[in-house]
């Protein structure tokens, strides 16, 4: 039998990086099929649920809304349901059709909107109108647009782990900028270690979340996408409710089966705030998870101490609770 060889392959996918690691013994050949597998997986769900591209179904949807539905597959409704359900489960904090607001944040020129124009924007922001039935999906009112980025990375991240794991990969590390997904271990009895950026310290790491086995790990944060204008700090995590950046957590990080759960249930709890984020976490069980506030403390679940280099003080730190 062959060593034992840990392959790497990198690329860009949805506006960021993202690495797929992985251990195998077959030989080089067998190991490079299986990364160009990975990155077609990776770029098939980019290409079909991009709203920055044309020809994708989400942009379909939206050149549709007001007129008629279209028809998608059973992927596709998933993913639509999923993203309807985080709505739900955020109170419309979390909204698919939210990206509508660009027309007026732009963070690359730290513009910051005034209260008319997000006005003019917040009636196309609207889950309730999205219908998902018979194979068809609808935007009910002229305008409207569905973003599935808040679902879709993680999806992608799960595809491919499954695609690892249907050709024989044991021991692998995804990570699609930030959303993680873990199989095994690292091969030599070790656990993989996510580091968790610090949300005000680039470059340095907060704390590490250490795996063997199938799980996924993923961060939400006020710190990848933001601009400081006039000592205020804005990001581009929008409270679909006010169609400004969401307050009160600084960084939010999920460990749970899957990087579309762990994904999911970061957003949901960064929205939600650190008491009913923290709460909405400890609520499901074999779920994990760790809130940063704006003053830098720690609110974490039980189970964090046993899965992190996190000190067990940090978790009664937070009076407010």
């Amino acid at each position: 039998m062959s060593e034992r060889t840990l392959y790497t392959t990198r690329f860009s996918l949805m506006g960021g990086a993202a690495t797929v690691r992985f251990i195998d013994d077959r030989g080089r050949s067998i190991a490079e099929a299986i990364a160009r597998a990975a990155e077609n997986e990776a770029f098939r769900i980019e290409r079909k649920f991009s709203r920055f591209k044309e020809d994708s179904v989400v942009s379909e949807i939206a050149r549709n809304a007001g007129r008629a539905p279209v028809a998608v597959d059973d992927e596709t409704a998933a993913l639509v349901e999923a993203a309807l359900d985080l709505a739900r489960l955020t109170g419309g904090r979390f909204d698919p059709t939210v990206g509508v607001l660009r027309r007026a944040w732009n963070f690359k020129e730290a513009r910051v909107p005034g209260d008319d124009e997000l006005a003019a924007l917040l009636p196309l922001v609207n889950h309730r109108a999205v219908s998902v039935r018979g194979g068809e999906v609808f935007l009910a009112v002229e305008g409207m647009e569905l973003d599935l980025g808040g679902v879709g990375k993680e999806y992608a991240v799960d595809r491919v782990a499954d695609l690892l794991r249907a050709e024989g990969v044991t021991s692998a590390l995804l990570n699609f900028a930030g959303d993680v997904r873990t199989i095994g271990g690292r091969g030599d009895g070790r656990p993989w270690s996510i580091g968790v950026a610090d949300p005000r310290i680039p470059g340095r790491c907060r704390f590490a979340v250490r795996l063997i086995g199938g799980a996924g790990v993923a961060t939400s944060g006020d710190y990848e996408r933001c601009f400081v204008k006039d000592g205020v700090r804005y990001h581009h995590l929008l409270d679909a409710t006010t169609g400004r950046p969401a307050e009160g957590v600084m960084s939010a990080t999920v460990v749970a089966a899957s990087a579309f759960l762990a994904g999911r249930l970061a957003t949901a709890s960064f929205l939600l705030g650190p008491r009913e984020g923290l709460a909405l976490i400890v609520g499901i069980p074999g779920v994990e998870g760790c809130l940063i506030d704006p003053n830098g403390a720690i609110l974490a679940t039980d189970g964090m101490s046993r899965i992190s280099n996190l000190p067990g003080s940090l978790y009664a730190a937070y009076p407010a609770l």
